[in-house]
C-alpha cells in the first residue's frame, strides 16, 4: 500500500471536504431556488475524484463528465470561480455563459466537464496522443460512469489507445446507476474493467468510497502511462447519494439507499484511517474542515456580489458569428 504521510494525509482530506461541502452548498442553494439551471452532484464519490487526481502531476490533464465539480475541484479548479459559474456570474468560468456542465481550466490541467455522455474518453486520447507525438510524459485520466461505458465513443477510445499505447488512464466511476437505470440493466457483464482484455491493456475494479486504494491505483496506473506502456481502465465501484439531477425524486432506488444510515462515507473512511495510523492528530482533522467551511462561505459571497455577464460580453469567446 502507498505510504500516505502527514502532508498527504493533510491535502487529501481538505480536497475531500472541499468536494462534499461545495456539492452540499450547490445542493442547498439550488433547492432554495437561488442557482440557475441545472446540476448533478456525486456526492458520495469524493474519494474517486481527489485520490484520482492527486495521484497526478499539475502538468498532467484530465477529461470531465456532466457530474464534473468533484474531478474540478480535486485537480485544481478556484473554488469562487467555480461557484460564481453556477451562479451565471461574470467571474465564473464560462463568465456565467457555461454553467455547471462546462466548467474548465486549461492552466490547472482541466480539459472541461462535458455534457455528452462518453466524450471525455475521446478528448483524453486526443490529448494523450498530442502528448506522445510531442514526446512529453504526461498522462491524462478520462473521468466517466459505467451509463458511458457501453457508447461507441467510449469503446472506440480505448480501442485507439489501446494500439497506440496512448499514456491515458480511462477511470470510471461506477455509481450503480445510469441516470435512472441499474447496473444491472444495461451492463451484461459483472465489472466494467474486463473490458479491457478487448483492447489488450490492464484494468482492475477497486473501492471507489477507499481514497486510500483509489490513489495507490492510480500511481500505478499513471506510471505505466508515463513510462510508454499504455493505458489502464480503472473501474472505481462508488455510490450516488442524490439523484441523477437535483430534484431527481429517485424512486428507482430501493428504500435502503436513500436512508443516509446506510451510506459508504469515504470521508468517514479515510479519517478513521488517519486516525488508525496516528498521521494527523483529531484536532488537525477538525481544523481541516473549519478552512475549509471558511473556503465554502468565501466563494459563494464573491459569487452572490459579483456582476452578471451583461450585453456586450455575449459574443466575447465565440468562434464565429452571423452577427
Amino acid at each position: 500500500m502507498t505510504k500516505i504521510d502527514s502532508t498527504l494525509a493533510k491535502t487529501l482530506l481538505e480536497k475531500l471536504w472541499e468536494v462534499r461541502l461545495f456539492e452540499e452548498n450547490t445542493s442547498r442553494l439550488y433547492k432554495e431556488g437561488v442557482l440557475p439551471g441545472f446540476v448533478h452532484l456525486s456526492l458520495g464519490q469524493e474519494a474517486c475524484a481527489v485520490g484520482a487526481c492527486q495521484a497526478l502531476q499539475e502538468s498532467d490533464f484530465i477529461t470531465s463528465t456532466h457530474r464534473g465539480h468533484g474531478h474540478c475541484i480535486a485537480k485544481g479548479a478556484d473554488l469562487n470561480r467555480m461557484m460564481s459559474e453556477l451562479y451565471g456570474k461574470e467571474t465564473g468560468y464560462s463568465k456565467g455563459r457555461g454553467g455547471s456542465m462546462h466548467i474548465a481550466d486549461v492552466n490547472a490541467g482541466i480539459l472541461g466537464a462535458n455534457g455528452i455522455v462518453g466524450q471525455s474518453t475521446t478528448l483524453a486520447i486526443g490529448a494523450a496522443l498530442s502528448f506522445q507525438t510531442k514526446k512529453l510524459d504526461n498522462v491524462v485520466l478520462a473521468f466517466f460512469g459505467e451509463g458511458a461505458s457501453g457508447s461507441g465513443a467510449v469503446h472506440e477510445a480505448m480501442n485507439i489507445a489501446g494500439i497506440w499505447k496512448l499514456p491515458v488512464i480511462f477511470f470510471c466511476e461506477s455509481n450503480k446507476y445510469a441516470e435512472l437505470s441499474p447496473f444491472d440493466v444495461h451492463v451484461p457483464i459483472k465489472n466494467i474493467s474486463d473490458r479491457s482484455k478487448g483492447y489488450g491493456f490492464k484494468g482492475i475494479t477497486i473501492d471507489g468510497n477507499n481514497l486510500v486504494d483509489v490513489y495507490s491505483n492510480v500511481l500505478e496506473a499513471v506510471k505505466l502511462a508515463r513510462n510508454g506502456n499504455g493505458p489502464t481502465l480503472i473501474e472505481a465501484k462508488t455510490n450516488r447519494w442524490h439523484g441523477h439531477y437535483e430534484g431527481d425524486p429517485q424512486k428507482y432506488k430501493p428504500s435502503s439507499e436513500l436512508d443516509e444510515k446506510n451510506w459508504d462515507d469515504p470521508i468517514i473512511k479515510f479519517q478513521d484511517f488517519i486516525k488508525k495510523e496516528k498521521i494527523i492528530s483529531e484536532t488537525e482533522i477538525d481544523k481541516i474542515k473549519e478552512i475549509v467551511d471558511k473556503k465554502i462561505i468565501e466563494a459563494i459571497k464573491f459569487a452572490e456580489q459579483s456582476k452578471n455577464p451583461s450585453a456586450e460580453i455575449l459574443l466575447e469567446d465565440v468562434y464565429a458569428s452571423d452577427f
